[in-house]
């Protein structure tokens, strides 16, 4: 009989290679793991780990066994919700991982409104940017991952195995100094900007830069990188580059010294939350996922 908690201890040892730190991570302590790994190999019949000094290495069964441990969990913890649900959703929780502009955002709306329908689901918020984020609903690691993709960037098949809810289509804009030539300009084509020095976000979004560019027929020179939207528009307002950026980040500061301006070509980003089949059956999951709906059509 394999237990869930053996599994979580696999996921643990194979993820931080020792035992001592799968105990820091789990809160307990390396003899406690050892037993609970002894106890699963002793469970299915054959070793799943290889220990060389203090390295560890999963055997070809402990691979399996892990591999499989996401949708196993995954399936536990929907089962475990739905029954809390039951009861009324007095214990719900959920576990969402959202990119920071969606965090400041759609973010705050959905929660305040399923916190007033539903006061004893609790909601754990973590950030990460895609493609971070959707591995972690995968691996087990969250419930729900606010995530997006350029339009024309990937096939719908990235996300075949999810459950994909669309919330919005994000148009990006132009950030230009105030005292900028363009400043006044309601519409720009990308090319018209290939001489200025820009200021790019995070690595998809850089990437994304660049291949827009590409397109209109040059190549940008990046100055500045960061993922803080309030840096992008700090440098762009001390007259250091151009920039663009989503519309939901432009919500989500305050703009100083910048223009904003139409981009042509149009680029759009869908924003989506994304879950687990399983996952999407629980009541607390499907409330967020509402919650979330609500906020971006607003």
């Amino acid at each position: 009989m394999i237990e869930a908690r053996h599994l979580r201890v696999l996921r643990a040892v194979a993820a931080t290679g020792s035992f001592s730190a799968a105990g820091r991570e789990l809160g307990c302590t390396q003899p406690a793991v050892s037993q609970q790994m002894k106890a699963l190999e002793t469970s299915v019949g054959t070793p799943l780990l290889i220990r060389t000094g203090r390295e560890m290495r999963l055997t070809q069964a402990g691979e399996a066994l892990v591999r499989h441990a996401a949708g196993i969990l995954a399936g536990l913890t929907a089962a475990e919700e739905e029954v809390a649900a039951i009861a009324g959703l007095r214990a719900g929780r959920v576990r969402l991982v959202s990119f920071p502009s969606g965090s400041s955002t759609l973010v705050p709306t959905a929660l305040a409104a399923l916190r007033a329908a539903h006061p004893g689901t609790r909601v754990f918020l973590e950030e990460a940017e895609p493609p971070a984020s959707v591995e972690m609903l995968r691996q087990g690691d969250c419930d729900i991952a606010l995530a997006f993709r350029y339009e024309g960037a990937a096939g719908p098949e990235e996300w075949d195995d999810l459950v994909v809810r669309r919330l919005l289509s994000d148009r990006l804009v132009g950030l230009v100094p105030e005292g900028h030539r363009l400043a006044r300009t309601e519409t720009v084509e990308i090319g018209a900007l290939s001489a200025e020095p820009w200021i790019a976000g995070c690595p998809r979004c850089r990437g994304h830069l660049v291949e827009i560019c590409e397109g209109a027929g040059f190549t940008p020179r990046i100055d500045f990188a960061t993922d803080d939207y309030p840096a992008v528009v700090g440098l762009v307002g001390a007259g250091l580059g151009v920039a663009v950026l989503p519309e939901l980040a432009i919500e989500s500061v305050r703009p100083k010294g910048v223009r904003t301006v139409a981009v042509e070509p149009a680029v759009r980003r869908e924003i989506v939350a994304l879950t687990l089949p399983d996952l999407a059956q629980v009541p607390a999951v499907a409330a967020t996922l509402e919650q979330l709906a609500k906020a971006a059509a607003r």
